[in-house]
């Protein structure tokens, strides 16, 4: 039962109210058949060895609600559960994909957060990409998601981990008081809120960062993206290199994220993407987190954006930096080469 009750939750997020349109690479299987996928992942979980090659070819090629059913057949079969089966059975990078397959968008995310502030010191860099890339949709679902899992609450996990100016826009984004978009296009408003923005940094000694956080963390994106726009009659400078002027450290990252996301969001993770490939081998856990979490979102839009930054697709860039089952596995996710 509680399949079916979660897979009406889903249901429901879908159509209550206006979701960003998706562009994934990782789709529901047409002639899909649970228990004779949870047979196969038996089967190559017992094989001496492990056959990895099949439990990549089944778990990267289903969509998380398939791959929620075939968990459950699995116990059904081998009165086993699936997800220790996995844990068992495979071990370093390829494990990290494939349990992180094993959670939907939000539980992962959530659990991402969460890894970001455990033990001693912030994951920052994480934690700023988590929190400032995600609408406040997504945030509004992680927070219940959060709760669920850790019995926590995400702002003041987020309050106890994080000081100074660096914790007032994460904790403005996690309360998602984010407008929703509007048919009507106020300008009046635009220009308002583009004018507050220069005399709040640029026109002024020191920055009024608080006003900053009001209108990065409450208005809509395509308002966002207007304001933006507008802000350049009154500024030198753009947003950005004025954020890069006015403010440094994980602030300055902060403000860059959310204003790089509200400008095009693909193209941010895509910017991520080959940072993280920059070297002679990939920083694998930034690439498997984005690879994970939006494999079902967009990647499909962020391999564009990659291919227009880098004139290379992602596929033969992660082909080159990666190797063995690791590479096998964010490959088949990846969807294909450009």
């Amino acid at each position: 039962m509680a399949l079916v009750s979660e897979f009406l939750g889903q249901l429901t997020l879908n159509f209550g109210g206006e979701s960003e349109p998706k562009f994934p690479t990782v789709v529901a299987a047409g002639d899909f058949d649970p228990a004779k996928d949870a047979a196969r992942i038996e089967t190559a979980v017992k094989t001496k060895g492990v056959d990895e090659l099949t439990i990549i070819d089944i778990l990267t090629r289903r969509s998380y609600s398939q791959r929620r059913e075939i968990a459950f057949e699995y116990e059904k079969r081998s009165k086993k559960d699936m997800i220790t089966a996995l844990k068992g059975a495979l071990s370093g990078s390829l494990e990290a994909v494939i349990l992180g397959l094993m959670k939907s968008t939000a539980q992962y995310d959530a659990s991402e957060i969460k890894g970001s502030i455990k033990g001693l010191g912030t994951d920052e860099e994480t934690l700023i990409e988590m929190v400032c890339s995600r609408s406040a949709d997504e945030l509004v679902e992680i927070k219940r998601v959060y709760k669920e899992l850790f019995k926590k609450d995400l702002e003041k996990d987020v309050a106890g981990d994080t000081s100074g100016d660096f914790r007032s826009p994460l904790l403005a984004l996690v309360q998602a008081k984010r407008d929703e978009p509007s048919n009507i296009v106020d300008y009046e408003k635009i220009d308002q809120d583009a004018r507050a923005l220069y005399e709040a940094g640029v026109k002024r000694k020191g920055t009024d960062v608080a006003t900053w956080i009001t209108i990065m963390s409450e208005r809509s994106v395509p308002h966002l993206q207007k304001v933006f726009d507008r802000y350049k009659s009154y500024s030198p400078y753009d947003m950005q290199e004025s954020i890069r002027k006015e403010v440094k450290g994980d602030l300055e990252k902060s403000f860059l994220t959310l204003v790089e996301c509200f400008e095009n969001k693909q193209q941010y993770f895509a910017n991520r993407l080959s940072e993280a490939m920059k070297g002679k081998s990939a920083k694998e856990k930034v690439v498997t987190r984005i690879v994970v979490s939006r494999c079902e979102v967009d990647l499909m839009k962020i391999r564009t954006e990659f291919k227009k930054l880098n004139q290379k697709s992602l596929y033969q860039t992660i082909a080159e930096h990666t190797k063995g089952d690791y590479q096998k596995v964010l490959l088949s996710l990846c969807g294909g080469d450009d």
